[in-house]
């Protein structure tokens, strides 16, 4: 009987109003959080779009072989023109990683200025690197292809040219080797037809979107939720102190 009294005191007249009003209150607050959280991430994918939607540019007028490697150039997408290097001018560059096998990208000279300057492209990966009487044939004759730009691997790496290998692109260590002005940096070509059968090497991902955008709404959400809970405390609150004065009259 005493259970029951106390399950009924519950669920007076007074307190059922109190019952609705709290959650209407929770359910909004926490809607209302999620609306902003989901604002938070729309903005971030946005942003991240933003950064990847690059236009592609001809290379000619964008780098020189003189220049410095720029932040805008880093990943930037173009198109080549060129003629590639004889095929025994290429290097592997070893320890590269792909779909979770260990391999080497094969680096190949692309003549742009003349036969001056040359960008070094990295034309596919192989899982071993062949001997430098069996290096992958190049094009033949003036190509154009599509490719990334990336800047030149800081690590050390010594050139051994009996083997035809490095252990990074290097470019201060590849242009002691080359009889061409190299660039700054390097590409990684995006174009099929030039990878000698050898797979493509997926360009880098753009850096990740910092998560400090759109803190704004997720701070918001944050704060809705923190109502949520005032609300929730708020409710409990005068719930038991109604129930009190109840028993207290009661008494």
């Amino acid at each position: 009987m005493t259970s029951d009294s106390s399950i009924r005191s519950w669920f007076t007249p007074g307190l059922i109003g109190l019952h609705v009003l709290g959650v209407v209150a929770l359910v909004f607050c926490v809607a209302m959080g999620l609306w902003q959280a989901g604002v938070y991430d729309s903005r971030q994918e946005h942003e991240q779009a933003d950064k990847r939607t690059v236009p592609t540019v001809p290379l000619d007028g964008l780098w020189a072989p003189d220049e410095p490697f720029t932040g805008e150039l880093n990943l930037r997408p173009v198109t080549v023109d060129g003629t590639f290097a004889p095929a025994d001018e290429q290097v592997w560059v070893t320890g590269k990683d792909q779909d979770d096998r260990t391999g080497a990208w094969l680096l190949a000279p692309l003549l742009v200025d003349g036969e001056q300057g040359a960008l070094m492209v990295v034309r596919g990966w192989a899982p071993e690197a062949t001997a430098p009487t069996e290096l992958p044939a190049v094009p033949r004759g003036p190509v154009t292809i599509g490719a990334v730009l990336v800047p030149g691997e800081g690590s050390d790496a010594r050139f051994d040219p009996d083997a035809r290998t490095i252990g990074s692109v290097r470019i201060p260590a590849l242009l002691n080797e080359s009889p061409y002005d190299l660039y700054a940096g390097f590409a990684i070509s995006t174009d099929e037809a030039s990878s000698g059968g050898l797979e493509l090497v997926p360009p880098p991902v753009a850096g990740d979107v910092s998560w400090t955008v759109g803190l704004r709404n997720l701070a918001y959400a944050f704060q809705w939720w923190v109502f949520g809970l005032f609300a929730a405390f708020m409710w409990w609150r005068m719930v038991t102190e109604t129930r009190a004065a109840t028993r207290a009259k009661v008494a």
